[in-house]
């Protein structure tokens, strides 16, 4: 079962020391964050730079709506053939635009979906928050099992944590 603490502190390099040692423990990346209200820079607190693969959801959106759109137009038309004057039963400029919109809308769909999913939402667990972060604390959360928590309790406390709070109290 997982736990969580978080570790407050004032100073930003106490914070990032207390990221390094956590490192130097053996806690892996995805078992710690840094909270903070302030608008401190990408890796400030010396941690790696998040990789973000948002551009790949609007181009599948887009592939996707592109075929649908093709699929719609194509199968409509083969479906109920309409010969007009001599001209072919699939006309390739209303279709280009059906196909064009079916592009956009998915590309927009899926955006959105990428958005949600990359931002990690919803979130399940939590973990330990203060409402001090938002006055100017800097918050460094832990969430391992059970057995590693004393020890990430001990770093934060050996590092200088203004105090320290149980998730689950």
């Amino acid at each position: 079962m997982k736990r969580s603490i978080i570790g407050l502190f004032l100073d930003e390099n106490l914070a990032a020391d207390a990221l390094d040692d956590l490192r130097k423990a053996g806690y892996e990346m995805d078992e710690y964050e840094v909270l903070t209200g302030l608008p401190y820079p990408e890796g400030t607190f010396g941690e790696d730079e998040p990789k973000h693969k948002l551009y790949r959801w609007p181009l599948f959106g887009a592939v996707c709506g592109f075929i649908m759109g093709f699929m719609i137009t194509a199968g409509t038309q083969v479906a109920y053939p309409l010969v007009t004057g001599g001209k072919p039963v699939l006309g390739v400029p209303p279709m280009a635009i059906i196909m064009y919109e079916g592009t956009m809308l998915g590309a927009i769909i899926f955006t959105i979906i990428g958005v949600v999913f990359e931002s990690r939402l919803p979130r399940i667990f939590m973990g330990a928050y203060d409402t001090r972060i938002t006055e100017g604390y800097i918050g460094v959360t832990v969430t391992t099992s059970e057995d590693k928590i004393e020890e990430a309790e001990k770093i934060l406390k050996n590092i200088g944590a203004e105090d320290i709070k149980r998730g689950w109290e």
